[in-house]
């Protein structure tokens, strides 16, 4: 396992939102995050990467706790792509990522060494942003941005990236070529990835199992199609739904919301 939550509920001050969650990442496994609005998705991301504190319980990572382990420990263990990017930076692709490579040095270490340089390009390689290394990242599009900072979180060298709805921005095409993407690395690099995401069929279509939140609370975690089952997902978003075999695997059909009157 790389981490495992036991009975862990985070929140903010005195306001808990996540309440005794208990669950495990395998390594190398893609793990998604689902529920309606307002049911603690990213809220258990911001937990499990230490920006929450924890309420009770515990969250490991490789049999540490991550509240009690440094944050340039974790940092190395741990990479973060959250939902929002700032797009006004004054930085070159290349410039950004080399950013991620801060856990790995001293605090009097300013300059990168060769290894470090390595690291970066292979980063920017493994998302396909070679040719746009020297470009402005405020001059991207919300895709090569995207595939910019997921440079950043890759040059970190950890082997768990948790991402919060990080296809939310994106037009159709540039979802799939990102989640193609993630899948990639996820197989090719063996990284475990969490991700918080808000359609049903990209968490069916990508993810190998999927986690259903409400409430702040573990309603199932499963193979997706154990999990996205017409009574849960009736549950959990109050809609009526059925499974669909299609080219591309498993897919969820709405077909209305519980409170229609068709």
């Amino acid at each position: 396992m790389t981490l495992i939550t036991k009975d862990f509920s985070t929140g903010y001050e005195e306001n808990k939102i996540i309440n005794s969650i208990s669950l495990s990442l395998e390594e190398s496994e893609w793990l998604g995050i689902v529920g309606a609005n307002g049911s603690g998705k990213s809220t258990f991301l911001k937990g499990i990467s230490r920006i929450l504190d924890a309420h009770t319980g515990i969250a490991y990572l490789d049999g540490h706790d991550i509240h009690h382990s440094s944050t340039k420990e974790i940092a190395k263990k741990i990479s973060v792509l959250p939902q929002h990017q700032r797009s006004n930076i004054n930085l070159t692709v290349y410039e950004l990522v080399c950013l991620g490579r801060s856990p790995h040095k001293k605090w009097w270490e300013l300059d990168l060494d060769e290894n470090d340089h390595l690291k970066v390009e292979r980063s920017i390689e493994l998302t396909d942003m070679t040719v746009f290394k020297d470009k402005s990242v405020d001059t991207l599009s919300g895709g090569q941005r995207q595939r910019a900072f997921l440079s950043l979180a890759l040059a970190q060298d950890a082997k768990t990236l948790l991402l919060d709805e990080p296809t939310t921005f994106l037009d159709l095409r540039y979802q799939l070529e990102f989640l193609d993407l993630l899948k990639k690395i996820n197989q090719e690099q063996k990284i475990s990835i969490i991700t918080v995401i808000h359609d049903l069929n990209l968490a069916a279509r990508y993810c190998n199992r999927i986690a259903v939140l409400k409430d702040g609370e573990l309603l199932a975690i499963d193979k997706p199609r154990e999990v996205l089952t017409h009574e849960l997902l009736k549950n959990a978003f109050h809609v009526e739904t059925c499974q669909i075999e299609t080219p591309i695997g498993l897919q969820i059909c709405t077909i209305k919301s519980e409170l229609s009157t068709d």
